[in-house]
């Protein structure tokens, strides 16, 4: 008996119980549509983040004060925190800017982070305020869309000036309204708002949407203050940009050892009371997060796709009861043990292949779906995932019908024959 011909005895061997064969099917179905959407959406979010990294500006170097909490996947919530006892001034900021103490720094960026309520006539928001330099916006990649941002006269002077983050600005400011030269207050004190940011995706790291920005010294001076016990003014965060991706790791070195020099960690038992972070350090941890979810995500579909194999299994061996009179006679004619081992592998395999082809279907409609109605996930659909979903289902059809097989061919054909 050739191939085909095996094919088709199998195929009508299933229409004879649709509704069965459709049931059996339908742990394959769940199974594979699972595996397709879950590993879709996790590779989504795996390049969301991806592209969230980027969002943030290249070649970045973050120095934050003391250790970061694990437990607080929030940057911004990290420096909320430690407002109030940082280890990072503003003379450090200088430093590290003067390229004969870092060379491999193009710009440094440094941030006091803090928050408070802002009033615009009879509209208000508690959002976060953030104490920036003219430099942020080339170090974090993140410009004004109108007006002007923060200048250096502004922070020379301590001027009341304040650029909003796009949600900010549909907080306070009805349609139609310019909110460019109205007045705002910050914590009570009036601030003339002279510029508008760009609208950026938001991240673990923070919602540079939902800010206002400040000049640094205003920050410090006239909304929250905060000196170290020399009087120098602390900041919640330094950014810093690399002068090249190949010199990241270099730059981070050099910082160190700055930063060691001016906060007198002599030793080398004494503890670094920051933390210096490049780009590259947190791509690679967000990196593997978002594999490892993934491949969990796939575990948990595989399991459906288990449940669905021993479903598999459990009609074959009723098929195989069911026709134990067929294949006595098949047998009494001269079928050979290996004819009868392969059409009943044959049966199962079509069973899990029909049903992987309907799983795949479902699978990538649930993908697009997902896509449409979760805003800035873009799921994705590799040609790798359905080969996978594709092969494993022709893999459990296989494994899971060998047993019901091998038992039909074992079957001696004098009993068989006198089987009712």
């Amino acid at each position: 008996m050739n191939l085909l011909e095996s094919l088709n005895i199998a195929l009508r061997a299933l229409a004879v119980n649709k509704m069965r064969a459709g049931l059996t099917m339908l742990g394959i179905i769940i199974g594979i549509s699972a595996v397709i959407i879950l590993v879709s959406v996790g590779q989504g979010v795996q390049a969301a983040v991806g592209e969230q990294m980027k969002g943030i500006g290249s070649n970045l170097v973050f120095v934050m004060p003391g250790e970061l909490e694990a437990s607080n996947t929030s940057m911004r919530s990290n420096f909320l925190r430690s407002v109030n006892v940082s280890t990072l001034t503003y003379g450090d900021a200088l430093a590290m800017a003067d390229r004969t103490n870092v060379p491999d720094l193009l710009s440094v960026a440094p941030e006091f982070v803090g928050s408070g309520k802002v009033v615009y006539g009879n509209k208000n928001t508690q959002t976060t305020i953030s104490g920036v330099t003219p430099e942020f916006q080339v170090v974090r990649n993140f410009w004004v869309v109108a007006g002007d941002f923060i200048s250096h006269n502004d922070v020379r002077t301590k001027a009341r000036v304040a650029v909003l983050g796009q949600k900010v600005l549909e907080d306070l400011f009805p349609t139609g309204i310019n909110p460019l030269g109205q007045t705002i207050k910050i914590n009570r004190v009036p601030f003339r708002v002279i510029g508008i940011m760009e609208e950026k995706a938001s991240s673990s790291f923070s919602d540079d949407n939902d800010v206002v920005y400040i000049p640094l010294s205003t920050s410090q001076t006239r909304l929250f203050g905060g000196r170290d016990i020399s009087g120098d003014y602390t900041v919640s965060v330094i950014y810093a940009k690399a002068t090249d991706e190949s010199r990241l790791d270099a730059a981070r070195d050099q910082i160190v050892r700055l930063l060691r020099r001016r906060h007198g960690l002599i030793y080398s038992t004494d503890k670094d009371d920051f933390s210096v972070l490049t780009q590259k350090d947190i791509a690679t941890v967000l990196d593997n997060l978002t594999a490892i979810l993934t491949a969990f995500l796939g575990l948990i579909a595989t399991v459906s796709l288990v449940v669905g194999g021993i479903g598999i299994m459990n009609i074959m061996l009723v098929s195989v009861t069911e026709r134990t009179r067929e294949i006595g006679i098949r047998k009494a004619v001269g079928a050979k043990r290996r004819a009868i081992l392969m059409q009943f592998l044959i049966e199962a395999i079509v069973l899990s292949l029909i049903g992987g082809f309907i799983g795949i279907s479902i699978g990538v409609i649930g993908t697009v779906v997902i896509s449409s109605a979760v805003k800035g996930l873009n799921t994705y659909i590799s040609p790798s995932t359905i080969a996978l979903a594709t092969g494993f289902s022709m893999v459990v059809g296989l494994f899971f019908g060998i047993y019901p097989a091998t038992r039909a061919a074992r079957l001696n054909p004098i009993d068989a024959l006198r089987y009712e």
